[in-house]
């Protein structure tokens, strides 16, 4: 398994499909950071020279990725709840932030459903 920015990307894949194993990284930016570093999407991990890997691990360091990323969310989203924003208050309640309805689903968010007494469930 080679690895990149702290990640073992699998072997057996596409170039271009194990990158998106890196937190951070999606298809565009896979596809920009093959293309910028002179690399055949459709080559295997495997099948890879050492210097393509040092050129895929030297673009990869351009942007932000891995825990680096996931520090910048967490601030970013504590951000929020301290100035009281209603996106901060979304998140502190648990509830979900970009305007999806609640009365129905929104399960994820909310987790498992608490009864409620005297509630009947079901039709009107």
């Amino acid at each position: 398994m080679a690895r990149i920015a702290g990640v073992d990307i699998p072997s057996q894949k596409r170039v271009v499909i194990s990158l998106q194993y890196i937190y951070g990284i999606g298809e565009p930016t896979a596809k920009k950071i093959l293309e910028d570093a002179n690399v055949s999407e459709d080559v295997r991990v495997k099948d890879l020279t050492e210097e393509q890997l040092n050129a895929i691990r030297n673009e990869v360091l351009k942007y932000t990725t891995e825990g680096d990323l996931r520090r910048e969310v967490t601030l970013n989203i504590k951000r929020l709840m301290e100035i009281g924003s209603y996106r901060g208050i979304r998140h502190r309640k648990g509830l979900p932030v970009r305007g999806q309805n609640t009365r129905n689903n929104a399960r994820t968010r909310k987790g498992k459903a608490k009864p409620i007494a005297n509630k009947k469930t079901g039709g009107k």
